[in-house]
């Protein structure tokens, strides 16, 4: 099952284990659970501290759980956890084997300390570049509280059971038998989900906090650039993301990064997150900003209002919030995401294997998730409202080659229809000639481009109708002290490196005008000199 240099770099992996583990095997006479035993035999024999023992007795086969010996400490995956899955099986293994977490001696205790028993059933693809973050997490709290239990299941292999619970989106997350979460999602924000005073701790332990000379907020490769730039001056330095990573951890395959042939969004975003932690940068995660204040005087603190309830000061801000992908807004749509309604081809495509679907957007990403999906699906219609598709000629080429797409041009989708649980088709009208025409089918893929995450700004910044933050070529706002960069400005051109640049360019900005701007009293801290003096 494992080519001999996959067996070497794992044997090498395991000989971190330090307490025994079983592999227990369910399985029956199909091709899959031979493929399963020859993986299982393959680990194996490449540690003297796993064995491998077969006993069928789990409903879902195949299927196998990691098991401490002696203890009551075990997750189970049902399916081959391979594709983006294979690390997600190897720190499982480490993990119950009894490796140390690299995660923090608080959040482990947090986790440890969770009463109550829960059982976690996530399903997967092994497409999903979103997946592994939430089997890794729930698996690792499997490894830590003996209360809390864990299986992750491959949703193409198991497609009766897809279908009967409804799961029209990777990853979705059932816990103890009802509707958890879906989507990704970090080790801290399924703990936090569970534990109920986490919010208001973190919010009370965030008040504290000294003035920072520069508060980044967001953390995707604008906001990790500036934080980084920003510390190696020596200043201080703090950053507030809601989602470390940004759209980057929702991005496939990133093969125009200068220097780097090719990597993925998810890789990309924990290489940003340990370099930022490798300079003194409080990190504050999973932190929505709501508010913006401006400093009172010329020099002053630059208020920062977070959803939890407290507020961070810092003499300069640098916004770098991104974006997110851009709705149709039409009926339907909201009712029916996550139920045939989604947004990530690569991760929720197999579910909608040998059905109809649509994709909404002529541009690259458009067409890329059509020519994707007509390999798995039975049926691809691309709908783009102007009159052409605007995606690159190589691609086009490609899309028109595929006998089960169809393209439609000055389209106009206007409805979402669905049966109460899940989609049943799409209404969109003929821009030329005003008919309104339906489809029918099950599955609805919107890839229309951004829109900025910048709402919360109205009324205190200067923005564009489109709601980007004007910026100018140093990256300063309408607000004195306040930076912005990344997907969020007026910058043109939304990738990657670019924004690296310009998050970059912010904090310098920044510094400089921290050394240029004398810092000011603030008005009750003069006033109370006064009243003493």
């Amino acid at each position: 099952m494992l080519d001999a240099n996959l067996k070497t770099q794992l044997r090498g992996y395991l000989e971190r284990i330090s307490q025994p583990i079983e592999l227990v095997a369910s399985l029956d006479d199909g091709a899959k659970s031979q493929e399963l035993q020859g993986l299982l035999e393959d680990i194996a024999s490449l540690s003297d501290k796993i064995t491998l023992v077969r006993r069928d007795d789990d409903a879902r086969k195949p299927s196998f759980s990691i098991h401490r010996v002696g203890t009551d400490i075990a997750v189970r995956f049902a399916g081959l956890p391979m594709g983006h899955e294979f690390n997600s099986l190897v720190l499982a293994l480490l993990q119950v084997g009894g490796h140390p977490s690299k995660e923090s001696a608080e959040l482990i205790e947090q986790i440890k300390d969770l009463d109550g028993d829960y059982r976690f059933e996530t399903y997967f693809s092994l497409s999903c570049q979103n997946c592994p973050d939430v089997v890794q997490a729930l698996n690792l709290m499997s490894a830590l509280n003996p209360r809390i239990r864990h299986v992750a299941i491959d949703g193409a292999l198991f497609p009766e059971e897809v279908e009967k619970r409804q799961v029209m989106a990777v990853p979705t997350v059932f816990l103890n038998g009802e509707p958890f979460a879906q989507g990704r999602m970090g080790l801290e924000q399924i703990v936090a989900k569970l534990d109920s005073g986490a919010v208001e701790r973190e919010a009370a332990k965030i008040r504290t906090k000294a003035p920072f000379d520069v508060l980044v907020i967001g953390g995707g490769p604008a906001g990790a650039s500036a934080a980084i730039y920003a510390a190696r001056k020596g200043i201080r330095t703090g950053i507030a993301a809601e989602r470390f990573g940004g759209q980057v951890l929702d991005t496939m395959a990133i093969e125009n990064f200068i220097s780097v042939p090719h990597t993925e969004g998810p890789k990309l975003a924990a290489a940003l997150e340990q370099h930022v932690k490798d300079y003194e940068v409080d990190v504050m995660n999973l932190q929505r900003a709501e508010a913006l204040v401006p400093a009172a005087v010329p020099g002053g603190l630059i208020e920062v209002r977070l959803a939890g309830g407290a507020t961070l000061k810092s003499r300069t801000v640098i916004l770098s919030t991104g974006a997110r992908w851009r709705q149709m807004n039409v009926p339907g749509e909201s009712e029916y995401r996550n139920k045939g309604v989604a947004y990530c081809p690569h991760c929720d495509g197999p579910l909608f294997k040998g059905k109809r679907v649509a994709v909404i957007g002529g541009g690259n990403s458009g067409v890329e998730a059509a020519i994707d999906l007509a390999g798995i699906v039975a049926q691809v219609t691309l709908i783009e409202f102007d009159s052409q598709l605007r995606a690159d000629a190589v691609l086009q080429r490609k899309l028109h080659s595929l006998p089960n797409v169809t393209v439609v041009t000055s389209g106009q989708t206007t409805e979402v229809h669905g049966d109460g649980s899940k989609v049943t088709g799409l209404s969109y009208k003929d821009r030329n000639s005003g008919e309104l025409k339906r489809i029918d089918l099950e599955g609805i893929f919107v890839q229309i481009g951004l829109v900025p995450n910048t709402e919360w700004l109205k009324g205190t910044i200067a923005l564009t109708p489109r709601g980007e933050i004007e910026v100018d070529a140093r990256g300063q706002t309408s607000v004195p002290g306040v930076f912005a960069a990344g997907d969020a400005t007026t910058v043109p051109y939304k990738q990657i490196v670019i924004a690296m640049g310009e998050g970059s360019k912010a904090a310098l900005s920044a510094f400089d005008y921290l050394i240029r701007t004398p810092a000011a009293e603030e008005p009750r801290a003069v006033a109370a000199a006064e009243a003493v003096g």
